[in-house]
């Protein structure tokens, strides 16, 4: 099986890979974020809007291939999907410089741990941070990233960051 190649974009800023058939929401794009200045403030002290930090398409679990460019070196940052909507700063503070993928274990009917481990084995992952909310729901998201942690076979350091449903970061 070939890998996918990178197509040309319309936009400078992503890089398009192409896939066979299907959704067009589901064609691979790599995003070059690095130079994504922080928000600041402008003279009536209101803050700029500040640049997504998402690095890549897709982004739902379900959606993603397994083996892709963008996982290569990468810190991978597993979110439930509730967890951007509740931590105003997520972008900042836990999408900057990871490749984020999302999905919500009580809307999806799958068992998230066969994916997430062979991204796991097939690439070069650095890190994972997963990130969840506080509800009993959400536990199937990080059980699934701890399977696959331990049935990747290899040594990759994680952590758990947990959001309280106002938004605030209760443990990590």
């Amino acid at each position: 099986m070939s890998k996918p190649k990178l197509a040309e974009s319309p936009s400078p800023s992503a890089q398009h890979v192409a896939l066979p058939g299907g959704c067009p929401g589901k064609a691979m794009r790599q995003f070059n974020r690095a130079a994504a200045p922080l928000p600041t403030r402008q003279d009536n002290s209101q803050l700029t809007t500040p640049n997504s930090q998402l690095s890549q398409w897709p982004c739902q679990i379900r959606l993603v291939p397994v083996k892709a460019p963008f996982f290569n070196g990468a810190k991978l940052l597993i979110a439930a999907d509730c967890t951007a909507y509740a931590y105003a700063a997520f972008h900042q503070e836990f999408m900057r410089g990871k490749v984020t993928i999302v999905g919500c274990p009580k809307l999806d009917p799958v068992d998230y741990s066969e994916k997430l481990t062979e991204i796991l084995r097939e690439n070069d992952i650095k890190s994972v941070t997963i990130v969840r909310m506080e509800v009993p729901c959400c536990g199937g998201l990080e059980i699934a990233a701890k399977k696959a942690l331990q049935a990747s076979g290899k040594f990759i350091p994680w952590q758990v960051v947990t959001l309280s449903l106002d938004g605030k970061i209760i443990d990590s």
